[in-house]
């Protein structure tokens, strides 16, 4: 199964309660929670490049499967990631405590993270 595609969120569970835990400003938090964010996704084998834009902040992720890249946190912070596949819809990586999950079902594009007992979901379609 391939991810590439373009991806418009649709819906977003727990967001101010995430972004608090990660001490993202209680200012940046309001900006962003109506925000609707627009994911884009190019899968070359086990090469991927993601890029989600935001309003006007534009995140780019570039990764190998299997293979230490460096990925930015929602608190824009830098850290060292390893992402790995599970099945063949499924992208997982654990960041600072912090497991992100990027699942495809079809054209439904579902991003969980979760830190601790706090889950933040993300629903996107494919456009």
């Amino acid at each position: 199964m391939s991810f590439t595609g373009k991806y418009e969120l649709q819906s977003q569970e727990n967001f101010e309660p995430f972004m608090k835990a990660l001490g993202l400003p209680e200012d940046q938090i309001q900006k962003g929670k109506d925000i609707k964010s627009v994911s884009e996704i190019v899968q070359d084998g086990k090469k991927f490049s993601i890029t989600v834009t935001t309003g006007s902040k534009v995140l780019k992720h570039e990764f190998t499967i299997g293979e230490e890249s460096e990925v930015e946190t929602p608190n824009g912070e830098k850290v060292k990631a390893i992402m790995q596949m599970e099945g063949n819809n499924k992208l997982v990586t654990q960041v600072k405590g912090m497991k992100s999950v990027l699942e495809l079902n079809g054209d439904t594009l579902t991003h969980t993270m979760t830190l601790g007992d706090l889950t933040f979901k993300r629903v996107s379609k494919r456009v």
